[in-house]
């Protein structure tokens, strides 16, 4: 488990029961800093809301994304520009066109659920 830093969720939600608002629970109570990422306007629990990883002022650690394959494709070299220290993958996001394109792009995902790897239960 690595010590809290900033974290992207792409694919952040309003809804409870989707993973992409547990990750930003999970991710608060960690104390990490959460950039909830989703084209929809915000806040999602309490947090700014980023159209794009691009638009995040500073470093981003970590990126953990929540979207069907054929959505994250399109977020991938944003992701690769941002240049995160981890890349996460999470369970129903990935494809093997898009594990891929992200080696392709210079970026080493991890294909896991990002909400355990802290420790944490969805």
């Amino acid at each position: 488990m690595t010590a809290p830093g900033t974290v992207a969720v792409i694919g952040a939600s309003n809804d409870p029961s989707k993973y992409g608002n547990k990750a930003v629970r999970a991710y608060l109570r960690q104390g990490w800093t959460v950039y909830p990422v989703t084209p929809k306007p915000g806040p999602i629990e309490g947090l700014k809301t980023y159209a794009s990883i691009k638009d995040i002022p500073g470093m981003v650690n970590r990126a953990t994304i929540y979207l069907p394959p054929t959505v994250g494709m399109a977020v991938l070299a944003d992701i690769a520009a941002k240049g995160v220290d981890e890349f996460f993958v999470n369970p129903g996001a990935e494809s093997d066109e898009l594990l891929d394109a992200a080696r392709e792009l210079g970026l080493e995902p991890i294909v896991a659920c990002s909400i355990v790897e802290i420790g944490e239960r969805p």
